[in-house]
């Protein structure tokens, strides 16, 4: 018998050794949380390394991932199937990122959850309909993502921001490389020549094809800051119609309507003053005997005020 054919004969006894789950796992990736983290923990080591250029692994790096994958976990997966979870865990990156850029969220470095109003989550929800899975599972895994996608300048060493709000939350991501860079790199293998040391380009980019590239980054910056406004403004926007909404003005009439001991002149001056939104606020949350008394005090200010 030839030797590749003892080589075949061994491989194919060593596959019936293993288990049938496993067996299936070998032929198709089945993504569990600590495959993930497996995976996660090998793509940090090769960021510290140095060895994530630009956007993208180079072959080097690949090569040891999927060695070392397999050596921590007995499935041998190719690098495709690693670098599809890849691109899934970098769409991830960039729903959590959007959301955390938004100053009604925060990130529980502790539980991984991601904390805002129920409010603030479905009108989010309602223009991001992908970000549902977020809200209910948050993202534990998300420091890990920063380090791995985020700028390559940094080579993975930042650290996470405290949040101001002394609640134990942290807002903890460095600014990241355009994702539409990252797709359009990251996807073939001449992508990783380009990221590798040791492969010679017979082509050099000119001073005005790296002037384009730098504008077109400025540009998409700029995009995604005017989006997260227009978010922000949108979500402020929904707050302030639900405020008003719950302490309206026909709310403050029907009771004033209902109101014994109020004359002519004090519900007019009412009325003045219920154009103020902290006032109707007052006046609907005060005990029905102590509204008169109120109103009186105000209005008799506000007119000594306008007399002056």
């Amino acid at each position: 018998m030839t030797k590749a054919a003892l080589q075949m004969a061994g491989r194919v006894t060593r596959s019936r050794r293993l288990p049938p789950q496993q067996q299936e796992q070998q032929s198709r990736a089945r993504w569990t949380t600590s495959l993930t983290k497996i995976l996660l923990d090998l793509m940090v080591d090769q960021v510290h390394k140095g060895n994530k250029q630009s956007n993208s692994f180079n072959k080097k790096a690949w090569k040891h991932i999927c060695d070392e994958f397999y050596n921590k976990t007995g499935l041998k997966w190719d690098k495709e199937q690693l670098k599809n979870r890849y691109s899934v865990l970098r769409k991830q990156y960039t729903t959590v990122k959007s959301i955390l850029e938004l100053s009604d969220f925060n990130w529980d470095e502790a539980t991984g959850s991601i904390i805002a109003k129920e409010e603030v989550w479905a009108e989010y929800i309602r223009q991001h309909p992908d970000a549902e899975t977020v809200k209910g599972s948050g993202c534990s895994i998300y420091k890990d993502l920063c380090t791995i996608f985020s700028e390559p300048a940094t080579n993975g060493r930042h650290e996470s921001v405290a949040a101001s709000e002394g609640d134990g939350t942290s807002r903890p991501c460095p600014e990241p490389t355009s994702t539409q860079q990252e797709e359009s790199t990251s996807g073939s293998d001449d992508d990783e020549d380009d990221n590798d040391p040791e492969v010679i380009l017979p082509f050099t980019p000119t001073a005005g094809c790296n002037r384009k590239r730098g504008r077109k980054g400025i540009d998409d910056a700029i995009a995604r800051a005017i989006l997260g406004m227009a978010a922000a403004s949108k979500l402020r926007a929904a707050a302030i119609e639900q405020y008003n909404a719950r302490y309206s003005m026909a709310d403050c009439i029907k009771e004033l309507d209902v109101m014994e001991g109020v004359d002519q002149p004090l519900y007019f001056a009412a009325l003045n003053l219920f154009n103020k939104p902290h006032a109707r606020e007052i006046f609907l949350c005060l005990k029905s005997d102590r509204r008169v008394t109120w109103l009186r005090g105000k209005c008799a200010v506000a007119s000594s005020s306008s007399m002056a």
